[in-house]
């Protein structure tokens, strides 16, 4: 415990700093050389949260932060880019992996959450360390059991690269490459995130209908899961005790860690489940393989504790029938046009 407490004061020292810096850092750019670039907000959804003021989106921007997130290089061991356990074929997570690999085989503590429509998120990672998208990258690049690099090495490793040097000249108007300069590029790319385009958006501007079944599914989402998991992001940010039994192994508090309080305990971030059938294992330790494995932890497997949810106090009761229908609609949350958007792949 002291060693992740200790692990931690350090990261939040260099976000810390890093948040000092990345107001100043683009206030000289030339931004008539750069391509400016709109966030879109998709119907139906609220206002972004994310505030680019001071890293405005730019279509250069937004390919060095493409680029960087591919780059084996931001990793100590040259073999764990970002994408590495942000796979694009599962929105963004770890395709089929109980908790990330990072590097010299090690393990993560957590599942590598999707990176979907971040630009409304207030907070990030599953304790939601974090309150700014820009500051979200440090913590992997930084880890030791992630990508266990230091920003002066990957800068050393990127200015001998002619493309990044001129690159980042570019987008910054800077001649040296600065940590800040990484995440922001990091960020501007991750903003352009966007799911919103799977058949429950095409239900819901008239292009299209549920079956019998996924209409009947979307009314016990609407009863037993809307509470939390609010559409159309199907999340509201809470940071949530849904009763999984406790991994001895990972002595994994949560919320707890980060605030230090008590009634944290055990809380995790609420995901999205927009793609969730693209983005297995899931929870925050990736217990479960399957969705079918989630809902069932709901119907019979919580336990009780000083910090579970009210909500889920009595278990949600579903019959067999009613788990089908319900898993019906969660697969009309799948954006295929997400997943395979060349625009978000690994630059060729």
């Amino acid at each position: 415990m002291k060693k992740q407490l200790l692990s931690l004061t350090l990261l939040l020292t260099v976000a810390v700093l890093l948040t000092r810096l990345l107001g100043s850092c683009n206030k000289s750019a030339d931004l008539r050389l750069l391509t400016a670039v709109s966030l879109p907000t998709p119907e139906g959804f609220p206002a972004p949260l994310y505030n680019n003021g001071d890293n405005p989106l730019s279509k250069e921007g937004i390919e060095l932060g493409r680029r960087l997130f591919y780059d084996k290089r931001l990793s100590i061991d040259l073999a764990h880019p970002c994408s590495s356990c942000h796979e694009q074929q599962a929105s963004f997570g770890t395709f089929e992996h109980d908790r990330s690999h990072g590097v010299y085989d090690s393990h993560t503590l957590r599942n590598a959450p999707v990176l979907v429509n971040l630009a409304w998120s207030p907070y990030f990672h599953w304790d939601g360390q974090f309150e700014k998208l820009e500051l979200e990258a440090t913590a992997p690049i930084t880890g030791q059991h992630e990508m266990g690099e230091t920003f002066p090495n990957i800068i050393r490793k990127l200015e001998a690269d002619p493309y990044y040097k001129k690159a980042f000249q570019t987008v910054f108007a800077s001649a040296s490459i600065e940590p800040m300069h990484i995440v922001k590029a990091l960020s501007q790319f991750t903003a352009t995130m966007i799911s919103a385009n799977s058949r429950y958006d095409k239900v819901k501007k008239g292009q299209g209908s549920f079956t019998g079944q996924e209409q009947a599914g979307y009314q016990l989402f609407l009863q037993h899961c809307n509470s939390c998991h609010r559409e159309p992001l199907f999340t509201d940010h809470s940071f949530r005790n849904i009763g999984l039994p406790v991994d001895p192994l990972l002595t994994d508090l949560g919320r707890m860690r980060i605030t230090f309080s008590q009634e944290d305990s055990l809380k995790f971030k609420v995901p999205t489940l927009r793609n969730c059938y693209t983005s297995s294992n899931y929870m925050h330790d990736g217990r479960f393989i399957s969705i079918q494995q989630c809902i069932n932890h709901y119907r019979f497997q919580i336990q009780q504790s000083a910090t579970l949810d009210p909500l889920l106090r009595q278990g949600i009761g579903l019959s067999n029938e009613q788990t089908d229908q319900l898993m019906a609609f969660l697969k009309t949350l799948t954006d295929s046009s997400f997943i395979t958007d060349r625009s978000l792949a690994r630059p060729q």
